[in-house]
């Protein structure tokens, strides 16, 4: 069955752990769709232009030359899961500009959460991928915790050191998800939490109303932050080669 697509009015949270503290909540768009349907309302466009779409060569390898969903099922396949439904959690593009710090493709067994890749998207044009699940791939319940070792550069003011530890609450009617990067005292909490909402002409437009710039906003956001982090004291971290893995 076709999963109409859905539109999720969701805030992100960030707090710097450490000796520089730093924390900040902002609200942001994101939405749920089966990547293999192209069915939506008309300000939704699945691989073309439109106010807001999301494009297969955004996804899935590096930014501007994915595959989209048949990468994710290679994935998924690779780790025992050919026979999952995928749906993938992103920001869509606004007037087709996009920047996604991190999207995640969802596999489930049923209704079960069964894995997660989190496409992990950083403002120098790298990307890497992390693969989330029980070893006997059992369901994820909301308090599971998944690890997994950070391999690449995401802010200049964290090293490429400790790991992450997921959480995944994906229910009929809401999205909560917890990232935790350790390393020693410092890291990072982030979280992305929202309602889950059918996708309509209507809420499309009150979202561009709210926030005009689309994703567009993120990258503004993410350099405002960062100036604020260099004034506070954080040290700056040149950016080191990318991992040559697409997904660990």
């Amino acid at each position: 069955m076709t999963h109409w697509p859905e539109h999720l009015r969701s805030q992100t949270t960030h707090a710097r752990r450490g000796s520089i503290r730093h924390a900040f909540t902002h609200d942001v768009d994101f939405v749920l769709i089966d990547p293999d349907a192209s069915a939506g309302p008309a300000l939704f466009a699945r691989n073309r232009a439109g106010l807001y779409s999301v494009q297969d060569r955004h996804h899935g390898g590096a930014p501007g030359q994915g595959r989209g969903a048949a990468w994710a099922r290679e994935v998924f396949a690779a780790h025992g899961l050919a026979d999952a439904r995928i749906l993938l959690l992103t920001q869509p593009a606004f007037l087709g500009r996009v920047f996604n710090p991190v999207s995640f493709w969802l596999a489930f067994r049923g209704e079960a959460l069964v894995a997660v890749i989190s496409e992990v998207t950083n403002t120098f044009g790298d990307r890497h991928s992390y693969f989330s699940a029980h070893r006997d791939l059992a369901p994820i319940g909301p308090r599971d915790v998944l690890e997994a070792t950070k391999v690449m550069h995401v802010s200049p003011f964290q090293d490429i050191a400790g790991g992450y530890r997921f959480q995944f609450r994906i229910a009929p009617d809401r999205v909560a998800i917890r990232i935790l990067h350790e390393n020693g005292p410092e890291g990072v909490v982030a979280t992305l939490t929202g309602s889950r909402h059918e996708m309509t002409n209507a809420g499309l437009l009150a979202a561009a109303i709210r926030r005009p710039l689309g994703t567009a906003r993120t990258w503004i956001l993410i350099h405002w932050h960062a100036a604020r982090l260099k004034l506070k004291g954080a040290i700056y971290r040149p950016r080191p080669e990318a991992p040559l893995d697409e997904v660990s």
